[in-house]
């Protein structure tokens, strides 16, 4: 035997929480105005660019106010942003050297960022 449903007026629906999907400016259908442009290639952004992009794309998923289906690209487009500005600081890293010094304090050449 199933529960009775919850009683609401008009066609408003509850999700699990029992707020209203209409009053978060939720639907169904997701609004074809509210689709994102399509994004630069991902390998030819800057890194603050794509800091920028992947900024953009977490507000939108804490908002809640996309579809699972969108979540799920940008989720995945997110990801690559990230692994793209990985990439970017470790080449900017690897780049960097640091200047040693000799035992009479004066410079004695350069090393790799990170190396003793």
């Amino acid at each position: 035997m199933r529960p009775d449903p919850i009683a609401v007026p008009g066609d408003v629906k509850l999700d699990r929480m029992g707020a209203s999907r209409q009053s978060r400016g939720m639907t169904d259908m997701p609004d074809p105005a509210a689709a994102p442009a399509p994004a630069p290639e991902i390998a030819s952004l800057s890194f603050e660019a794509a800091m920028g992009e992947l900024e953009t794309i977490v507000r939108r998923l804490e908002s809640g106010d996309v579809s699972l289906e969108e979540s799920v690209a940008l989720y995945e487009r997110g990801h690559a942003l990230r692994a793209h500005c990985e990439a970017r600081l470790a080449a900017a890293q690897a780049r960097i050297e640091q200047v040693g010094f000799g035992a009479d304090g004066r410079p004695a050449g350069t090393t790799p960022f990170g190396e003793s």
